[in-house]
């Protein structure tokens, strides 16, 4: 449900017979608890969830939030719900949605981004498309598991990898002063 008729389509729910404890999810983006709340009802167990597009092949994460609500039971139903498209995080607070949404809703945005330019780049060095696509996601995959499985921190990640004087921190320079 778009976020625009959200409240209609809560009304209209609101409205139908349904248990009580019924618990209700949304993943409707900048809607808070308590709109959902106000439509739906202050005893109605509710659950907001931010997931991102990875979800779409298992690999995604969703954060969530909950009313005050919801039970242990319920807690436990959302973070299965959320969990079966990848990793389930509860938020200490629902103020911190709109930060997540920043980060991990539009996050595969601006790796596409990054990832469209490196395989942009390439070709523009020699290599052929299929060539670049390859490497440039190959790279991506890889060093996303490299920071998932050492814990590892980015920055001191990318450390170990940029030599001084070397390509890559003259590549990094030039990031920076393109205020990447």
């Amino acid at each position: 449900v778009k976020p625009q008729i959200l409240p209609e389509v809560a009304l209209a729910l609101a409205s139908q017979r349904r248990p009580a404890a019924q618990l209700v999810m949304s993943v409707a983006a900048g809607v808070t608890l308590r709109s959902l709340a106000g439509w739906l009802g202050t005893t109605t167990p509710l659950v907001r969830v931010m997931p991102n597009q990875p979800a779409t092949i298992g690999a995604g994460v969703s954060a969530l939030a909950a009313s005050a609500a919801v039970d242990a039971t319920g807690r436990q139903l959302a973070g299965y719900v959320a969990g079966t498209t990848g990793r389930a995080l509860w938020l200490p607070d629902e103020a911190l949605m709109d930060a997540v949404t920043a980060v991990s809703g539009s996050g595969p945005a601006y790796f596409y981004l990054l990832m469209e330019h490196m395989e942009r780049a390439a070709t523009d060095l020699g290599l052929p498309p299929d060539l670049a696509a390859a490497l440039t996601r190959e790279t991506a995959l890889g060093a996303a598991r490299v920071v998932i499985e050492t814990q590892g921190d980015p920055a001191a990640l990318r450390a170990v990898v940029t030599s001084p004087g070397g390509t890559t921190a003259a590549a990094l320079r030039v990031f920076e002063q393109a205020d990447l």
